[in-house]
């Protein structure tokens, strides 16, 4: 029997078949014009380089100049007898640019041009910067600052017919989010529409969405400011711009990933207000807050603050760099990447293989600083340069990734540090999490039940001093939630625990002890867990039982 002929892949091999003969009758030409060949399928376009070349002059003389470096520019040729590309090799030497002209195929020109149509919808755009003017921030506030009121905002905004549409879309997504006192903005791309989602106080909340086609837009938008390739969908970029509120610049961190149906895109809101808030203010307990404020002026030594992604661990450490900050007192961080930027302190940034964080903080240490941060500790070589600097006459500041206090000494091992060093070096250890505040103006008081307050006196059972245990535990509040746009919570506030180094813990640490023993033995000292501070606000109306529940283990 006849097999039935597949006409889709003979002309899919045809197709290749054709491409390959045009790719060689280029290279061909290219010996005789005496040009360089290129096949741009295999070379990335630089959006820079495009802009020099108006896309009507690109198409005329049938060349476009695909990278850029200086006042150098290649320049990819199709017709060299074009009489149009003269002018423009002319008019581009008149700029000041230095041409290298490449020889391409009519496939590899037209993916060069394709790049216009991306750049089309941010032409008024100024790649690295972008503004929300005090209008649109002013519409969304007298609709109240609500996700139906953004919601309505963006219905408007998608109806436009102009070409301002894209800028409005995302215009009014920025201060939409400035608005809800949002963190992070999400794009997430489905099989028929993108999501839109923002994190406020924490949790992920679903906001719009939007056709694919206007999807594309956005992120071809998003790309241009945050300077990253517009024609790489098949790996993670990473890029960030600045954003002008009101006379405040804010910076955005962005983050692009592949998708089945596109890029997932999450732009991170950097707002420098966030960082200057004082340590007081953090929601640290009295207790504790009297000892840091004197261990962080400690001559020498390293304090850890530790926590999952996103837990305000920078917030705290700026917040006493701040504190301790003097003319007199020289101090330098490395970050990966710098977040924020602090008046009167050097702050260095790791760049890849390059500057990473233990090449940098070995050379930090030569510049002679008084305090160092490290942004993390994430490997054992710089563990070991972080401890032997905290021995020799510095404070280090720096994050771990562990789940509380008395974890953070047995990472150090596993990371290969020396625990017989870790006596000398590490002074406090803390851990932190973030919690949603109660709205004050929308809570309730309710009964505790027995088994809540079975599992309160059981959290507080280990506590030493017990004088930071409340005499009233009956009642705790919780949220009220007006409506859809309402959750009963506004703001977030830290939980806190801490370790001090003392000669009894230092001994105990020789011998790399599991974490569970390292709390049992530390709990002497006095100071409250994450999942006690976190009862304490519950008690006290900050926040919900349920929320510090959600956020802290607690005893069942």
């Amino acid at each position: 029997m006849d097999l039935p002929f597949d006409t889709k892949r003979a002309d899919a091999e045809l197709e290749r078949v054709h491409e390959r003969e045009e790719e060689d009758v280029a290279r061909i030409l290219s010996e005789k014009y005496g040009m360089s060949y290129a096949d741009l399928s295999l070379k990335e376009i630089d959006n820079d380089a495009l802009r020099t070349i108006p896309e009507a002059e690109a198409r005329a003389a049938d060349a476009a100049a695909f990278a850029k470096t200086a006042k150098e520019l290649s320049l990819a040729v199709h017709n060299p007898g074009n009489p149009a590309l003269a002018k423009l090799e002319s008019d581009l030497a008149a700029r000041g640019f230095v041409l290298q002209k490449f020889l391409v195929s009519k496939k590899s020109l037209e993916r060069i041009l394709d790049r216009y149509g991306d750049l089309s919808f941010s032409v008024q755009s100024k790649a690295g910067m972008v503004t929300v003017s005090p209008e649109t921030l002013a519409a969304l506030a007298a609709k109240g600052a609500t996700r139906s009121a953004l919601k309505d905002e963006l219905d408007d905004a998608v109806e436009l017919k102009s070409l301002e549409r894209v800028s409005r879309v995302f215009e009014t997504i920025l201060a939409g989010a400035f608005a809800l006192r949002a963190s992070d903005i999400h794009f997430e791309p489905g099989e028929t529409s993108a999501l839109l989602r923002l994190r406020i106080d924490g949790l992920l909340s679903d906001v719009y969405h939007f056709d694919p086609a206007l999807y594309h837009q956005l992120n071809s938008r998003i790309k241009l400011l945050s300077g990253v390739k517009l024609n790489i969908t098949n790996e993670a970029q990473d890029g960030r711009f600045s954003l002008t509120k009101d006379a405040s610049q804010i910076e955005m961190r962005v983050s692009f990933i592949p998708g089945n149906y596109g890029e997932s895109i999450v732009m991170r809101i950097l707002d420098p207000e966030a960082t200057k808030v004082s340590y007081k203010e953090l929601g640290i307990h009295p207790k504790l807050l009297a000892r840091l404020e004197t261990e962080i002026r400690r001559p020498n030594g390293m304090l850890l603050t530790t926590g999952p992604t996103g837990s305000g661990k920078t917030t705290t450490l700026y917040s006493f760099l701040r504190e301790i900050h003097k003319p007199e007192i020289k101090i330098i961080t490395i970050e990966d990447p710098v977040e924020y930027h602090l008046d009167g302190i050097v702050q260095t940034q790791v760049a890849g293989e390059k500057y990473t964080f233990a090449e940098g903080l070995r050379s930090i240490v030569r510049q002679d600083p008084d305090i160092i941060m490290v942004g993390e500790i994430r490997d054992g070589e710089t563990a070991d340069i972080a401890i032997q600097a905290a021995l020799t006459g510095h404070f280090v500041f720096s994050t771990l990734h562990t789940n509380n206090a008395a974890g953070t000494f047995p990472r150090l091992a596993d990371l290969g540090a020396d625990p017989k060093s870790f006596g000398s070096a590490v002074t406090v250890s803390m851990a932190q999490r973030l919690i949603r505040k109660l709205d004050q103006g929308r809570k309730k008081e309710r009964p505790l039940s027995d088994e809540e307050k079975a599992m309160i006196t059981k959290v507080f059972e280990p506590l030493s001093d017990k004088s930071l245990v409340p005499e009233k535990i009956e009642t705790v509040w919780e949220p009220v939630a007006g409506n859809e746009d309402e959750t009963g919570y506004k703001g977030r506030i830290g939980l806190y625990e801490a370790i001090f180094m003392d000669d009894e813990l230092a001994h105990f640490l020789r011998d790399n002890p599991p974490e569970n023993e390292i709390a049992k033995l530390t709990s002497k000292q006095g100071y409250l867990t994450m999942a006690q501070d976190g009862i304490l606000k519950a008690l006290a109306g900050v926040t919900s039982l349920s929320e510090v529940a959600a956020t802290v283990d607690l005893p069942r």
